[in-house]
């Protein structure tokens, strides 16, 4: 061997004869099963090639290649894996120049069908596949940096090398094999160096086949694979070609649009998966479509529900539907947690867009729900839990960045459905939005709070902007706030939401203009719930009073004005003696008991304007201001029929944009652009 390495090397020239010569040696061995002799001779032609590296070594590449398919050819283990061995070597020497006519597509089909090896002895069945993994590995070493083989990434070579490695790494039935000796872990290792080494205008072809083979096998349900799977990709491709993946698994839900819930659910959690890695790096252009898809697959899911419940004629197909039903919500969930995940993730300037995208989805406008189906008010409650997974640690810097008119109005008509659960989600969105400092958790429930100090309240000074903003729109969170203490269908939770509201508008929006324009709103709810000229039930009426009687002793206490104070200790200390169902301690109690009416003459029960105004007579404060009651603002949406819950069962498509769709617009919003002519 030294004598012929010695010889190749002094006279390159004689490489391509030595090279046929040892070819055909190998050839007529391989037919007599003379294999020793081939293991010599495939020796003999590993060492030249080490060893030599002239130009003339091209005829001798073509002579070893044509061995080594050969080889692979052969139907013993031995040997394919001995031309494998060989082939890896060769793959790992780096040639000067290119070549222009070689060709690697035998070695992809060859390497891939090894990969699929279902050989009856399971430790040569694992032999020829980690040989076939190695094999496809060398390939791609050899070709991908070379841009003359760029053909390696095209279709008909990706569809073999992608499910190859896939099947290796989801059948890992060698997992006590160690590092390359376990087919799913070296199959695993070579996937990943694939996708690292994918430039920009391979990612489809490289993942449209990820795709295809989790279709082949069902990998979708369970996706107990496919979603390792796609956090492999997610890690091992270079992050600006993250969206790449988003779209192409967008487009292949689109794809499934008609297939099982559980499938779709699959997609969907896959979905979550890549935005969850990508939201951290580069998103690209696809923000929106990732929200649009998402939202356009959610009210899919909830047609096909009510559909498959709409035609529910017998009890024998009862049960059937309910599995439906069941299984479509998973995918409804699933949807949510992936917007509420994404929309979480991005930049506060990003996120503000994809709220007033969101919001353009929710149906506002319409006939009763009553006369139609359930699904608008399933798609608005789905909706609106998706924004308040957005809104969560959203942290405007201003109240009109985080409140533009633009999603204020909407979520204000929201807040006006006789759907107490639907109001609940509208108070939670606002509380998101407005709570910049984390206070919520402090203000959590509704009761008489002893020691305002001790809650640490974390406040700054109001900025002008804030100050601007609240001269605005806070006649608008006024109003929205006194309609939704009336409802009849509040619960405790309502009302605990409702406080928390006045709360934080007082800690981060209220200076002392609107904490008088706040005590007159408290002033205004006790009058309302005395009066009692909409016959409102006892229990909301003891709500409102227990309402404004817990806000008040929170206000008093971050005035800090002991003369209010005394005033609101007062009266709550009447209260606890003659009348506890107007405290939030006592009438949320399920064995409270109530009273047929409330005496209205029983003056110390109650907060009075001009002990108020007494107690504010100092500098800063308008008092004459205090004395001017509350009233709501009228607007023509009032004007409207009462609303159960606003539908629109034709479309979501609801523009953001104002000036497209100006049916969409609420009255009083149009009349301030000038555009009140009833078109």
């Amino acid at each position: 061997m030294e004598k012929l390495t010695f010889y190749a090397v002094s006279a390159p020239e004689k490489l391509d004869r030595i090279g046929a010569y040892l070819a055909e040696r190998l050839s007529r061995d391989v037919v007599r099963h003379r294999y020793g002799y081939v293991v010599i001779a495939m020796e003999a032609l590993d060492q030249l090639l080490m060893a030599c590296h002239s130009q003339s070594i091209k005829p001798f590449v073509e002579s070893f290649l044509h061995m080594v398919a050969k080889l692979l050819e052969s139907r013993e283990p031995d040997l394919q894996v001995l031309g494998t061995n060989s082939f890896v070597k060769f793959a790992n020497i780096e040639e000067d120049t290119p070549s222009y006519h070689r060709r690697y597509d035998f070695f992809v089909s060859q390497f891939s069908a090894m990969c699929h090896s279902t050989h009856e002895d399971p430790e040569t069945r694992s032999r020829i596949r980690v040989a076939g993994i190695k094999g496809l590995q060398g390939v791609v070493r050899k070709t991908v940096n070379d841009e003359l083989q760029a053909i390696i990434w095209e279709p008909q070579h990706m569809d073999k090398l992608i499910p190859s490695m896939l099947f290796n790494m989801q059948d890992n039935e060698d997992s006590e094999r160690a590092g390359e000796e376990n087919p799913a872990s070296l199959a695993e290792s070579c996937f990943r160096e694939l996708l690292g080494r994918a430039a920009y205008g391979n990612m489809n072809n490289a993942v449209h086949p990820v795709l295809v083979h989790l279709d082949n096998h069902r990998l979708w349900d369970p996706n107990d694979f496919a979603v390792p799977c796609f956090r492999i990709i997610m890690y091992s491709i270079q992050a600006q070609h993250s969206h790449h993946v988003i779209q192409q698994v967008l487009s292949h839900l689109d794809t499934h649009s008609k297939n099982t819930p559980r499938v779709r659910a699959g997609i969907v959690q896959v979905l979550l998966e890549t935005v969850a890695i990508a939201a951290k790096g580069s998103i690209g252009p696809t923000v929106l479509e990732v929200f649009n898809t998402l939202l356009k697959h959610l009210r899919m899911s909830v047609d096909f529900e009510l559909g498959d419940g709409s035609r529910r004629n017998s009890a024998s197909s009862l049960s059937s539907t309910r599995t439906k039903e069941s299984e479509e919500r998973i995918v409804q969930n699933a949807i949510i947690q992936t917007i509420g995940f994404f929309g979480g993730n991005l930049p506060d300037y990003q996120r503000a867009e994809v709220m007033m995208f969101i919001m353009g989805k929710v149906p506002v406008y319409g006939t009763p729900c009553h006369t139609l189906d359930t699904g608008t008010k399933r798609i608005q409650t789905m909706l609106l839990s998706s924004l308040i997974m957005v809104t969560s640690e959203f942290k405007c810097k201003t109240m009109c960045a985080g409140l533009p008119m633009a999603f204020l109005e909407p979520l204000c008509s929201i807040s006006l459905m006789e759907d107490s659960e639907l109001r609940q989600l509208v108070l939670e969105i606002l509380h998101n939005i407005i709570d910049r400092h984390d206070n919520r958790a402090k203000l959590r429930g509704i009761r008489i709070i002893p020691n305002v100090a001790a809650l640490k309240i974390k406040r700054e000074k109001i900025s002008k902007q804030d100050v601007v903003f609240m001269k605005k729109h806070g006649q608008q969170l006024y109003r929205h706030i006194y309609l939704g203490c009336k409802e009849e269908d509040n619960v405790q939770k309502n009302f605990e939401l409702l406080f928390t509201a006045l709360a934080l508008i007082t800690i981060e929006l209220a200076n002392e203009e609107v904490m008088i324009d706040l005590m007159r709103l408290s002033i205004a709810l006790q009058d309302m719930a005395l009066a009692n000229e909409e016959n409102m039930p006892v229990l909301i009426r003891c709500g409102i009073m227990a309402l404004v009687a817990a806000y008040l002793n929170f206000l008093s206490q971050m005035i800090a004005n002991p003369p209010f104070c005394q005033h609101v200790s007062k009266v709550i200390e009447m209260r606890n003696l003659d009348a506890p169902y107007l405290l939030p301690e006592h009438v949320f109690r399920e064995k409270c008991v109530l009273p047929e009416s409330l005496d209205r003459d029983a003056v110390g029960l109650y907060f009075q304007t001009a002990d108020l105004a007494e107690a504010l007579s100092v500098p800063g404060y308008n008092v004459e201001r205090l004395a001017i009651p509350y009233i709501p603002q009228v607007t023509d949406e009032d004007r409207l029929p009462r609303r159960k819950s606003f539908v629109d069962t034709i479309s979501l498509q609801v523009d953001i944009l104002s000036n497209s769709l100006p049916d969409q617009i609420p009255l009083v919003w149009r009349n301030r652009k000038g555009k009140g002519d009833g078109r």
